[in-house]
């Protein structure tokens, strides 16, 4: 059973015409994995999950497996939903496609209790046995914190379930979680806080920024996790301006303009009710943007 940390982005997902563009995805991880990342995160709600069909959720995850081949980059696919069925469904699928691990966003909308969220996982993990589970605890965008204690039961009572991508942007709940399972894979998944939470027991990360700058966020990962902390904190800061210009509005909205402004991306198309940036907003990226060296 895979336990995937390190570096990993939040890979995009590229439309062209309304629809997958299969060819940009490709190169788009190709161009990680030759960057230094550990592992590609399809289908995350970066990758505007909760607008994909299942069909177009499968092909990304196939191409994302099919890339990865032969090389030491892993496959942390997204499998979640506000409804456990459909989450084990895509938990099952992705198991089958051949994933390393998955990782599963907490129901959102439905303000499950704490007990309705130890169920839910509960269900996913007893589904795919021999898969890793990562869970993924983002509050401000699902309006539930999956609590300490439920990360605890479902991490002694499932033994799939091996980490947790913690974005709250609290640094409290990543000491809290590792102080009460240090065995626990904590990535952080808010660029913000990488640096202190590597510092503070993080396992890895999980990255917006990286679709854009994956030389810096693997360095900085790598850096951190081998005790380098000076060189890890000054590549942090070297990041501070970019890391707040790219939630200038709701993800993944400013990381794919960015992503069409460096000419990584031929179109600039999001999936409704997203749309682009504000010209405001968009000039505000650009300019961001030329502090940088965009490899590739």
């Amino acid at each position: 059973m895979q336990q995937i940390t390190g570096a990993t982005t939040a890979i995009i997902t590229p439309f062209k015409n309304g629809k997958l563009d299969e060819q940009t995805y490709a190169k788009l991880i190709k161009r990680q994995i030759e960057n230094g990342i550990d592992a590609i995160c399809p289908v995350g709600t970066t990758g505007e999950s909760c607008t994909l069909q299942f069909d177009e959720d499968v092909r990304c995850i196939e191409i994302a497996i099919e890339v990865c081949k032969g090389t030491q980059t892993k496959v942390l696919a997204g499998a979640g939903s506000n409804a456990t069925h459909e989450a084990i469904r895509i938990a099952q699928q992705a198991q089958k496609l051949g994933v390393d691990a998955i990782f599963s966003v907490s129901p959102y909308y439905n303000k499950p209790s704490q007990e309705g969220l130890y169920q839910h996982y509960k269900a996913i993990a007893n589904s795919v046995p021999d898969l890793g589970i990562m869970l993924y605890s983002v509050p401000g965008r699902t309006g539930i914190d999956i609590n300490t204690s439920t990360v605890k039961r479902l991490f002694d009572d499932c033994s799939n379930m091996y980490g947790i991508k913690e974005a709250s942007g609290n640094l409290d709940k990543i000491v809290e979680l590792h102080k009460a399972m240090p065995d626990l894979k904590i990535l952080s998944g808010d660029d913000g806080t990488d640096y202190p939470s590597l510092v503070s027991g993080a396992a890895g990360i999980t990255s917006v920024t990286s679709n854009l700058l994956p030389d810096m966020k693997s360095k900085l990962t790598n850096a951190a996790l081998n005790g380098n902390f000076e060189e890890a904190r000054k590549i942090h800061e070297e990041l501070y301006e970019i890391n707040n210009v790219l939630f200038c509005e709701s993800n993944p909205i400013p990381i794919k303009a960015a992503m069409y402004i460096a000419g990584l991306i031929d179109t600039l198309e999001y999936r409704l009710p997203l749309t682009a940036p504000s010209v405001e907003n968009m000039k505000k990226i650009e300019a961001v943007m030329k502090q940088y060296n965009i490899v590739g």
